[in-house]
């Protein structure tokens, strides 16, 4: 990816923050805190959308981008809607 696709980032408000805020240990417990703190600051950056397009595109799988969380962006994914529904398994019938 070159660095012009990449040109928002030099916008974004998470830019003079520590950027383990945005990568914390966990998404749950005691990391939750940590987690929310990262969405404050995106919710107001400038370049929130870019940088969601960007996490789901590159498939992040770590992390808060664009304001979201792993398990947000999973739903989010473009793949996300195209997986088919998990079916429970037959019991096996005879000597199995």
């Amino acid at each position: 990816m070159s660095m012009m696709m990449l040109d928002w980032t030099r916008r974004a408000a998470c830019l003079d923050q520590d950027p383990e805020l945005f990568f914390p240990i966990s998404m749950e417990g005691p990391s939750q805190s940590q987690v929310e703190e990262a969405k404050a600051v995106c919710r107001g950056c400038p370049v929130r959308e870019p940088c969601l397009a960007y996490a789901l595109s590159t498939r992040q799988a770590y992390g808060v981008w664009g304001g979201t969380d792993p398990d947000q962006r999973r739903e989010l994914s473009p793949t996300a809607a195209r997986r088919p529904e998990t079916v429970p398994a037959q019991p096996l019938r005879g000597d199995r």
